[in-house]
């Protein structure tokens, strides 16, 4: 690959490489963070993946649509570990009816 003559290029050659360098650190601590809550899905793992998640996304490492199925595949992970919990039976209130209006 030819090296930039032009000062602007040279410039944008540096941020490239950096820009490069911040990215791919980023999308392997993603990886990591993503497989540990696939691995072992605690709540605090799947906490700090969709953080993680989010970042990446926000950043554009990865499309938003990935994002969001990324999440969702990790919350019915989450959903098939807790136990279910048991929710009080739903009572029937009705309303009061309203007296009719005199002519």
């Amino acid at each position: 690959m030819p090296m930039p003559v032009i000062k602007s290029a040279k410039k944008k050659l540096r941020k490239d490489r950096k820009r490069e360098a911040a990215n791919k650190a980023a999308k392997i601590l993603f990886r990591k963070t993503l497989k540990l809550a696939e691995k072992s899905p605690t709540e605090a793992n799947i906490k700090k993946a969709v953080k993680m998640i989010d970042k990446t996304a926000k950043n554009r490492l990865i499309h938003e649509n990935k994002a969001n199925r990324l999440k969702s595949k990790l919350a019915k992970l989450l959903k098939g570990k807790k136990t279910v919990v048991k929710t009080p039976a739903k009572t029937s209130k009705t309303a009061p009816k309203k007296p009719k209006a005199k002519k």
